[in-house]
C-alpha cells in the first residue's frame, strides 16, 4: 500500500496575463491620428481636445500633434496639440 495518498495537480495555481496598462505617450511627444495615448481602468485621465475615449477607457488621438497633460479643476485632461 502507498503511505502518501495520491493527488492532483493543484487547481488554484493559474494567473490571468498582465493587461499592459499605463502611459503609453508622455508629454511632449508627437503621435499620429489612432495612437494609443494611454490603456487605464477607469479615468484617471480624461479626454481633452484632439483626445477620444474608447470603450475600454484607453485614450486615443483624433488628430495628429504634440501631446500635453493639463490638470483643471482637479482633474487631469490628456490633449493634442496640432503643430
Amino acid at each position: 500500500m502507498a503511505h502518501i495518498k495520491a493527488s492532483a495537480t493543484t487547481k488554484g495555481n493559474r494567473d490571468s496575463k498582465p493587461k499592459m496598462l499605463g502611459v503609453k505617450v508622455y508629454a511632449g511627444q508627437r503621435v499620429q491620428p489612432g495612437s494609443i495615448l494611454v490603456r487605464q481602468r477607469g479615468t484617471q485621465f480624461h479626454p481633452g481636445f484632439g483626445t477620444k475615449r474608447g470603450g475600454d477607457d484607453t485614450l486615443y488621438a483624433v488628430m495628429s500633434g504634440v501631446v500635453s497633460y493639463i490638470r483643471k479643476s482637479g482633474k487631469k485632461y490628456l490633449t493634442v496639440r496640432p503643430e
